[in-house]
C-alpha cells in the first residue's frame, strides 16, 4: 500500500447495497425466502423494480420500503442464509482495500437504507466498527417471521439519511459514496462536502449526473483523494479495448481485475481506430486490425497491445517499441487447430471429397475411384517450418507421408523431415504443398504464376498462413488449367471486416476448392487458450512489469512485488541511463531491493524495486531523465 494519507482525514460515509456489496440485500433476501415459490421470479422482480425506483429518486423512499417489506415473506433463518451469501458478494475494490477500512475505521461509517440484521455481520468482518453501521431494523413476530420495519428508525423515513447524518454532528470534510439518489441528497443538504457516484456494480445515469466525481471503484475514490490504497493507479480508470470478437475469457480476465473494458465484435479500419484508441491503455486485436504508425500516434495512453493470434505483422512493432508500448501474441495457442485443418483439407482434397459431396447434393451418384488417392506415400512440401510447420510435419509423417520443407532460416528438422535448399526445389518434388510463412511484406505474392508453373501437374495446394503470400488470380488460373487439382484456402489478401460483408474472390465456385473464412485457429479450444494466454501476459505486464513473451520489448521476467514499490523506466537505448538513475537513487538515499535491466535495438527497460519512503520530488527527477519514454510506479 501507498504511504500517502490525506490530512486531516475526512469522514467517509459508505452506502451498503450495490456499493459495499455487489447486490441489493433486500432483493436477494426475497429470492432466498421465496425459493421454490411458483411466483418467485415475479415477486423478486417487483421488489427489484421498487428498489431501482427508490435508488433513482423516482418515488418516495419510505413508500417503496414499505411496499417491498409487504411483498417480502422472510424469516430470521433466511437472513442467516443471506449473510452467508453477502460475504461472497463484497465489492472487489472494497475487498482489495480491507487494510484501509481497518486502519481508518474511526472515520468510516456505513449509512444504509438496508437492514442491520444482514449488514453488521458483513461489514464488521471487513473492519467496520459495529457502532458505525446505521441502517433499518426488521420487526419480527414470535415465530421469527419479518412483519415490518422499525418505524422509530429515521432511516425508514423519507430523507432518513439526511436526518441520520445530521444527528452525527461530524466536523470537518464528509465524503459520501453510493449508487443511489439518497446518497446524493447528503451532499445536496450540505451535510457532505462531496458526493461520489459509485459505479463498480451499477450505473444510474440520474445519480451520475449530479455527482462531484464518478467513482468507478473504491480505489478510484482513494486515488482521487490521495489516500492509501491497494493499487498505485485505479484499474477502473484503465481502459481496455478488445476488438474482433476475442474469446469471452479475455473479457472476464480484465473485468475480474477491475479494468474498464470495451468489447467490439468486428475489426476497425485505420480512421476508426485512430479515433477509438484515444485514452485506451490496452488494446486486444486479431489479424484483421492493423495498428500502424498513424494509429500509434493517436494512442496517447497506450501501454500494451495483445495480438490474439500467432502473427504480429499487422502491428508496427518497431514504432510501438519506440513509444514504450509492449506487444504480446499467442505463438502456440492455436497451432494444433491449424494443423488439424490442414490435415483434414489435405485428405478431403486428395480424395476429391468436396466434388463428390457437391454432386450427391445435386442427386448425382458417382461411385468411382477416379482422381481419388491416399495421402500415404505422398510427398508433402511445406513452405515455412515454424511452430505450425513442425507440428504438421510430425502428424503428416505419422500418416505415412514423405515430408520436405523449405525455410529461409536454418531449422532443425523433426523426425524424418528433410530440408531442401530452395523454394524451387520444394515446389518441383511435392505432391501436396502447404504454406506456413509469416506475414512480412517480403512474402507478398511469394507464390505466383511462376511458382505454380514449377509445381507438378495435379498438385494439392494449401494456404492457411497469410492472405497476401499467394497471388489469388494465379491460383485460380492454376485450378482452372488443372495444374492444381485441389486447393484449400483459409486466408485472403482482402477479407471482410465483419460477418455482414460479402466475400468476393476469384476462387469462388471453382471445383475441388475448399474456402474457409480465416478459421484456421478458430476452434473453441484454441480461442479459449488464446483468451487465457494473451490476457495473462498483458496483466503480468500491467500488474508486475514483466515483459516476458513480448515480441518487441526487452524480455524481463520478474519476481512478485513484496514490501516494496516498483519503478518501471522505459528509455531510448543510449549509454548512461542506468548511471543517471543510480545517481538519483544515491542522492535521495533510496534503498534498492532489486534491480533489473534489459535492452534491445531501440529501447532499454529498467525495473527497480525500492523502499517505500520516497518523495514526489524523487519521482519527478526520474521522469525528467533525458531519453525517458515512459515511467510507471507499481505497488
Amino acid at each position: 500500500m501507498s504511504t500517502l494519507t490525506l490530512n486531516p482525514s475526512p469522514y467517509i460515509i459508505i452506502d451498503f447495497d450495490s456499493t459495499f456489496t455487489k447486490v441489493e440485500g433486500l432483493d436477494e433476501l426475497a429470492a432466498i425466502a421465496l425459493n421454490g415459490h411458483p411466483e418467485r421470479d415475479q415477486v423478486v422482480q417487483k421488489i427489484a423494480d421498487l428498489t431501482n425506483k427508490g435508488m433513482n429518486g423516482e418515488m418516495s423512499f419510505a413508500d417503496g420500503l414499505r411496499q417491498r417489506i409487504g411483498l417480502l415473506k422472510a424469516n430470521r433463518s433466511h437472513i442467516q442464509e443471506l449473510v452467508t451469501f453477502l460475504r461472497t458478494k463484497i465489492s472487489d475494490s472494497f475487498q482489495r482495500n480491507r487494510q484501509f477500512l481497518t486502519e481508518n475505521a474511526d472515520h468510516i461509517f456505513i449509512v444504509s437504507s438496508g437492514f442491520k440484521e444482514f449488514i453488521v455481520p458483513v461489514a464488521t468482518e471487513m473492519g467496520i466498527h459495529a457502532n458505525h453501521v446505521y441502517a433499518n431494523e426488521f420487526l419480527f413476530d414470535e415465530d421469527g417471521n419479518i412483519t415490518g420495519v422499525d418505524e422509530e428508525n429515521v432511516l425508514s423515513t423519507d430523507g432518513g439519511k439526511i436526518k441520520l447524518l445530521s444527528s452525527l454532528n461530524l466536523t470537518g470534510d464528509v465524503y459520501a459514496i453510493g449508487d443511489g439518489y439518497t446518497d446524493y441528497e447528503l451532499k445536496a443538504s450540505g451535510l457532505a462536502s462531496r458526493f461520489y457516484a459509485f459505479t463498480e456494480n451499477v450505473e444510474r445515469p440520474r445519480v451520475m449526473a449530479v455527482a462531484d466525481h464518478i467513482a468507478t471503484s473504491f480505489d478510484d475514490f482513494l486515488y482521487d483523494n490521495k489516500m492509501s490504497r491497494s493499487q498505485s493507479y485505479p484499474k477502473s480508470r484503465i481502459k481496455v479495448l478488445l476488438l474482433e470478437n476475442v474469446h469471452p475469457a479475455a473479457l472476464r480476465a480484465f473485468e475480474e481485475q477491475g479494468f474498464n473494458v470495451e468489447f467490439v465484435k468486428g475489426a476497425l479500419d485505420e480512421d476508426e481506430l485512430c479515433e477509438r484508441i484515444k485514452d485506451v491503455s490496452i488494446i486486444g486485436i486479431r489479424s484483421k486490425t492493423n495498428i500502424t504508425k498513424r494509429v500509434l500516434d493517436n494512442a496517447n495512453r497506450l501501454m500494451a497491445i495483445g495480438a490474439f493470434c500467432i502473427g504480429t505483422n499487422q502491428i508496427d512493432l518497431e514504432e510501438a517499441a519506440k513509444k514504450g508500448i509492449a506487444v504480446f501474441n499467442a505463438p502456440y495457442s492455436n497451432t494444433r487447430s491449424v494443423v488439424e485443418l490442414a490435415v483434414g483439407e489435405m485428405i478431403m482434397l486428395i480424395r476429391n471429397i468436396v466434388g463428390k459431396s457437391n454432386q450427391l447434393h445435386q442427386g448425382i451418384w458417382d461411385k468411382s475411384a477416379n482422381g481419388s488417392f491416399e495421402v500415404r506415400g505422398k510427398k508433402l512440401g511445406m513452405v515455412g517450418y515454424g511452430s505450425i510447420g513442425t507440428q504438421l510435419s510430425v502428424v503428416a509423417e505419422a500418416l505415412g507421408m514423405e515430408v520436405y520443407f523449405y525455410d529461409s532460416v536454418e531449422k532443425l528438422s523433426l523426425g524424418n523431415a528433410r530440408k531442401v535448399n530452395t523454394l524451387e526445389e520444394l515446389l518441383a518434388i511435392s505432391e501436396v504443398i502447404s504454406m506456413h510463412v509469416d506475414g512480412r511484406k517480403e512474402n507478398t505474392n511469394l507464390i505466383g504464376k511462376r511458382e505454380f508453373d514449377l509445381m507438378k501437374n495435379g498438385v494439392i495446394f494449401l494456404n492457411l498462413s497469410r492472405g497476401h503470400v499467394v497471388d489469388i488470380q494465379a491460383l485460380a488460373d492454376a485450378v482452372k488449367s488443372g495444374k492444381v487439382a485441389g486447393a484449400g484456402v483459409d486466408v485472403f489478401p482482402k477479407e471482410p471486416k465483419t460477418n455482414d460483408e460479402i466475400f468476393e474472390s476469384e476462387l469462388r465456385g471453382l471445383p475441388n476448392v475448399i474456402l474457409t473464412p480465416h478459421i484456421g485457429g478458430s476452434t473453441e479450444e484454441a480461442q479459449e487458450n488464446i483468451g487465457h494466454f494473451v490476457p495473462s501476459k498483458l496483466l503480468e505486464f500491467m500488474n508486475n512489469g514483466s515483459s516476458y513473451g513480448s515480441v518487441n520489448f526487452p524480455e524481463v521476467q520478474l519476481p512478485k512485488l513484496k514490501d516494496s514499490h516498483r519503478l518501471l523506466h522505459i528509455h531510448a537505448n543510449v549509454p548512461g541511463i542506468l548511471a543517471k538513475l543510480n545517481h538519483i537513487f544515491g542522492k535521495n538515499n533510496i534503498n534498492i531491493t532489486g534491480q533489473y535491466l534489459k535492452t534491445n535495438e531501440h529501447i532499454g527497460y529498467v525495473i527497480v524495486d525500492i523502499a517505500k519512503d520516497y518523495t514526489e520530488e524523487f519521482i519527478q527527477e526520474v521522469k525528467d531523465i533525458e531519453g525517458t519514454i515512459r515511467f510507471r510506479m507499481l505497488y
